[in-house]
């Protein structure tokens, strides 16, 4: 398996491969969805956006710990808070990009302004900067998997 790095330039040389017609190994998302799909998980890991948690509480431990370990996320997981049929916000893949480009910076900020900072995950909880790294490098890898820029 190919190493994946949780660092904006590596993600940009792998999303900057994708075209729009770039079709997935499952799932019905667009390329373009998928970025912009991206930053709305970078979204939420800095607060914006109004979530609920969906999981009992005494199931966040175990999920937590999901995050820390190799196994994958499954294929075709469906979640309330993302869908495959959400329309697209910008023009084309480019300002797509642009906006994920910012939306890491913004992440990355974010915790480094405020180290204490947690935001909620509808599935996992309140998750410090730790976490939400465990969560996106997890995440970001399955999307990557699905549109072929990682094996």
């Amino acid at each position: 398996m190919q190493t994946f790095e949780f660092e904006l330039e590596y993600l940009l040389t792998k999303l900057e491969s994708l075209e729009t017609t770039t079709t997935p190994s499952w799932g019905e998302m667009s390329a373009q969805r998928m970025v912009e799909h991206l930053c709305d998980a970078l979204y939420m890991s800095c607060g914006i956006g109004a979530f609920e948690l969906e999981v009992p509480e005494d199931r966040l431990e175990k999920m937590q710990l999901f995050l820390a370990s190799d196994k994958p996320m499954a294929q075709n997981i469906r979640v309330s808070f993302a869908k495959a049929d959400t329309p697209l916000r910008n023009d084309d893949m480019e300002f797509a990009l642009d906006e994920f480009a910012t939306a890491f910076v913004d992440f990355m900020e974010k915790y480094e302004e405020n180290p204490s900072f947690t935001a909620l995950h509808p599935y996992y909880g309140n998750l410090d900067f730790e976490k939400w790294n465990q969560l996106h490098a997890k995440h970001f890898a399955h999307h990557f998997k699905q549109f072929g820029l990682i094996d």
